[in-house]
């Protein structure tokens, strides 16, 4: 994949989930053949309840569909939720990401989050 199908890619998803600008995604190449991308998202409300799980989706429907070694850095927008510092931190680290999909709720509402339509 390009860094301009990845880029489309990118905004495909953005779309579905109406949380992002075309703005917020940035992408430049990492390391050997690889990717970093940041993406701003902004939840609908300050106090967004389901604001870890946006992101967490956004992660999960970017790992599920690109094959390239990519680094993704997914952030609320700053200023754009009362918790963003900690939510950040949240989706950003492997550890914390594979405990939340462990809870069987969680999991079940993410999986429907990212899966393809057909």
């Amino acid at each position: 994949m390009s860094s301009t199908e990845f880029l489309i890619f990118i905004h495909f998803c953005q779309k579905r989930l109406l949380v992002n600008t075309d703005e917020s995604v940035q992408v430049q190449p990492f390391e050997e053949n690889g990717y970093l991308a940041r993406i701003d998202f902004n939840p609908t409300v300050p106090h967004c309840s389901l604001a870890s799980l946006i992101g967490l989706c956004l992660r999960g429907k970017i790992q599920k569909n690109v094959v390239e070694r990519i680094k993704l850095d997914i952030v609320i927008a700053e200023g754009k939720h009362s918790t963003e510092e900690e939510i950040n931190k949240q989706i950003n680290d492997k550890e914390r990401v594979a405990a939340a999909l462990e809870n069987p709720n969680l999991k079940e509402m993410f999986d429907s989050c990212i899966r393809d339509e057909e």
